[in-house]
C-alpha cells in the first residue's frame, strides 16, 4: 500500500496533471460556450484534431509555432462554423453533425498528412513552444515544481479561462448567450438576434477546441500524428457537464480526470501488479461514470439542442 500511496501522492503527479488538463478544460470550456447557447457540440473531437493538424501545417509552413497556434485556433473556429451551418441554418440534428465532424477530421487530417509529408503515421518535426519557467515561482519548494515550469500555454489557458467565466457570468454578452440557450423565444422578443448569438458561441467553442488541439501537437510533442486527440474532446465534454457548463467548473472537471491519468501513466512504469489494459482503462472509466452521475444530476440549458425559428416563436 505504502508503494501505490507513493504513486498518487506525488508532486510530478500533479505537475503531470496540470499538463495534461489543459487542452481538455479548453475545449470543455468552448464547450460550455456552445450548449449554452443551445447547440450540443459532439464535434470537440474533431475541432481538437483539426487544431492539432493546423497548427503543425502552421508551424511547418511559416518557422513560426506561434503562427501554429493562430493556424490551428482558425482551424477549429472553421470546424466550429461548420457545425454551426448544419446545426443551426440546416437545421441537421446536432448529435448526428456531431459525430459527421469527427469522422472528417479523422479522415481529413490523416489523408492531408500523407499528402503533406508523404507519411500515414506522423508528421514531420516542427519548431514547437518549449516551455516557460516563471522567475520566483520556480524556487519555492513544492508549489515551484507544480506550477513553476510548462508550456505557455498552460499559462495562457488559465487567464483564458478566468476570463472565459467572467464573459459568461458577468457580462451583457454571457447573458445572451445564457438566455438563448434558455429561452431563445424570451431572447427573441427583447431583440437578441438568437442564431447570431449561436453562430459566435459555436465558432468560439470550435477556437478554443482548436487551441487546446494546438496545444497537443506544439507543446507536447511537436508534431502531429494520426488521431492524436485520442478521445479528450469527448472527455472535454464530460468535464463540460459535469462542471455544470461552466468555464471553471470544467476546468476542476479536467483537473480530475487528468489526475487518474496521470496515475494510470505512473502505475505502468511503476509496475503495480494490474494488467496493463486494465490501468489504462481507468481514466476512461471514470469519464463514463461521472458522466452518467452528472448527467441524472445536472440541468442542461433548457432549449439544448433544439432548432428555433427566429421571429416565429416556434422550435
Amino acid at each position: 500500500m505504502s508503494g501505490f500511496a507513493d504513486i498518487v501522492l506525488n508532486v510530478n503527479n500533479l505537475a503531470a496533471t496540470i499538463r495534461m488538463a489543459t487542452p481538455i478544460a479548453l475545449a470543455a470550456m468552448g464547450g460550455a460556450f456552445s450548449e449554452r447557447s443551445g447547440v450540443v457540440n459532439i464535434g470537440i473531437e474533431g475541432m481538437m484534431l483539426t487544431g492539432a493538424f493546423c497548427g503543425v501545417l502552421g508551424s511547418y509552413f511559416t518557422g513560426s509555432p506561434w503562427l501554429g497556434v493562430l493556424w490551428a485556433v482558425a482551424g477549429g473556429g472553421l470546424v466550429g462554423a461548420l457545425l454551426a451551418v448544419f446545426a443551426i441554418r440546416l437545421k441537421a440534428d446536432h448529435v448526428v453533425t456531431g459525430v459527421g465532424i469527427n469522422i472528417l477530421a479523422s479522415g481529413a487530417t490523416t489523408w492531408l498528412m500523407q499528402v503533406i509529408w508523404k507519411r500515414k503515421g506522423a508528421s514531420d518535426l516542427v519548431s514547437g513552444l518549449g516551455t516557460w519557467s516563471v522567475p520566483g515561482l520556480r524556487d519555492i519548494p513544492v508549489l515551484g515544481t507544480i506550477l513553476g515550469t510548462h508550456s505557455p500555454l498552460v499559462y495562457i489557458s488559465f487567464m483564458l479561462i478566468v476570463l472565459g467565466w467572467v464573459l459568461m457570468f458577468k457580462t451583457p454578452l454571457g447573458l445572451r448567450m445564457r438566455m438563448t440557450g434558455e429561452h431563445p423565444e424570451a431572447a427573441d422578443t427583447v431583440g437578441i438576434n438568437v442564431h447570431a448569438t449561436q453562430y459566435f458561441c459555436v465558432i468560439l467553442s470550435g477556437c478554443l477546441a482548436g487551441l487546446g488541439g494546438a496545444y497537443l501537437s506544439l507543446a507536447q510533442l511537436n508534431w502531429f500524428s494520426k488521431d492524436m486527440s485520442a478521445g479528450r474532446g469527448y472527455m472535454a465534454l464530460a468535464a463540460c457537464i459535469f462542471g455544470g457548463w461552466n468555464p471553471i467548473g470544467g476546468l476542476g472537471a479536467s483537473f480530475l480526470f487528468s489526475f487518474t491519468d496521470a496515475i494510470q501513466m505512473r502505475m505502468q512504469t511503476a509496475q503495480i501488479p494490474l494488467a496493463v489494459e486494465i490501468i489504462q482503462m481507468i481514466p476512461y472509466v471514470l469519464t463514463i461514470l461521472i458522466l452518467a452521475g452528472a448527467v441524472v444530476r445536472s440541468r442542461p440549458p433548457a432549449a439544448l439542442g433544439k432548432h428555433y425559428e427566429s421571429g416565429h416563436g416556434k422550435k
